[in-house]
């Protein structure tokens, strides 16, 4: 059995990660999700939340995907994610789009807003905070 596997993360706007890692690890929607070499193959939705990568060697790097699916094959591990971010990027990236959706909302004057969706974004966007806040404590 192999000891590394190629796994790409995707967002809709461009490819954050490809690379050899040893294990994948993520939230599915039945569940956490380690995925190692020789996994069977799987198809599943992904949950908000961290997306660890073990690379080669060891090293560990953190994602965040918000939405989306993971794929794995006998050669590749593929998560196509709503929206990816790197752990550390996640300040500027969560300011730029909550501006970016803010100003949406004000050019079209006539939208009824959904305030319980946007409730529920909002706190989705709090509890990405909280989890890349203790990453990056962990780190310290």
């Amino acid at each position: 059995m192999a000891s590394t596997v190629l796994c790409s993360i995707v967002s809709a706007e461009e490819e954050i990660f490809s690379g050899q890692v040893e294990m994948v690890i993520a939230s599915g929607t039945q569940g956490e999700l380690g995925i190692m070499p020789g996994h069977t193959p799987l198809l599943t939705g992904v949950k908000s939340g961290p997306v660890r990568l073990i690379l080669e060697g060891g090293a560990e790097e953190i994602y965040f995907a918000s939405g989306g699916y993971l794929e794995v094959q006998p050669t590749s591990i593929t998560i196509l994610a709503d929206t990816a971010l790197r752990a550390d990027d996640l300040d500027e990236a969560a300011a730029v789009q909550a501006k970016q959706k803010a100003e949406k909302e004000l050019q079209d004057a006539k939208a009824d807003i959904d305030f319980a969706r946007v409730a529920a974004d909002l706190q989705e966007q709090a509890a990405l905070l909280r989890t890349i806040q203790k990453i990056r404590n962990k780190k310290h």
